[in-house]
């Protein structure tokens, strides 16, 4: 009678018995997904400032730069053709200007952050660029880590102004509001979708943050400018400064 031959499992293979799962090949494991960088559109009418921004830009590995536009015309075209997360836009272009531009795509694109590029420091500037719809303000002059810094600050829904000019326009923005109405005056609910207009969200991402209907947050929208008699976008972000609802990060508005 001929031995039987057993062949024992090894123990260095998933399982210690020697096989793969059915359907599982080598390689085949899950590896862990890499941050999804933040697309940056480039809008400025000098190649010298588009390429020197660009040259500091492309060593941080958090941001891509996806496209670059010439005049304003070309700002809107590729900001609908690449769908980018950031538009870094200068105010003074040709055909458009950066305000034009951003009014237009606030309307088409709300999801669309925008961060206005200067070298003019005039505080009606700023304020100008607010009501436009701008998410932040950064010089031309400034650190390639505060542009790192301005571009994932707004990426995130927040607002950022270089510090030079925020200090300068809060000061402005809060000047003649001591007295009027008062933010006890509103509900909770109303002061949370106040918070959220200040930071430059639309409606539609203020319903999603607050887990309510776009036509809900238009309502509110509208009893706000009702109760304070306020009846733009900027003075909504001026009374919510005032009142301390809202703050631009690293600045003290008093």
């Amino acid at each position: 009678m001929k031995p039987r031959i057993l062949i024992l499992p090894t123990s260095s293979s998933p399982g210690g018995n020697g096989l793969r799962p059915r359907g599982e090949a080598a390689g085949d494991r899950p590896r862990p997904r890499a941050a999804r960088r933040i697309r940056l559109l480039l809008a400025d009418d000098h190649p010298v400032v588009r390429r020197g921004i660009s040259s500091c830009l492309e060593r941080c590995a958090s941001l891509e730069v996806v496209g670059e536009a010439a005049d304003g015309q070309e700002a809107l075209r590729k900001a609908r053709e690449l769908k980018p997360d950031v538009l870094l836009t200068d105010i003074d272009m040709p055909h458009l200007t950066g305000l034009d531009v951003t009014e237009t795509l606030r309307k088409e694109m709300p999801n669309l952050k925008v961060l206005m590029l200067s070298a003019h420091t005039q505080t009606e500037l700023v304020l100008r660029c607010v009501k436009a719809g701008a998410n932040g303000y950064v010089l031309k002059q400034a650190s390639p880590e505060e542009f790192v810094q301005a571009i994932e600050t707004v990426s995130a829904g927040q607002p950022f102004f270089s510090p030079e000019l925020a200090r300068a326009a809060l000061h402005k923005m809060v000047q003649g509001n001591a007295e009027g109405p008062d933010s006890s005056d509103l509900t909770a609910r109303e002061q949370e979708v106040l918070t959220q207009i200040a930071e430059g969200l639309c409606n539609k991402e203020i319903g999603c943050r607050l887990n309510i209907g776009t036509r809900t947050v238009e309502t509110h929208r509208e009893r706000l400018m009702r109760k304070l008699n306020i009846h733009s976008i900027a003075g909504l972000t001026r009374f919510a400064v005032a009142k301390g609802l809202i703050t631009v990060p690293g600045v003290i508005a008093a």
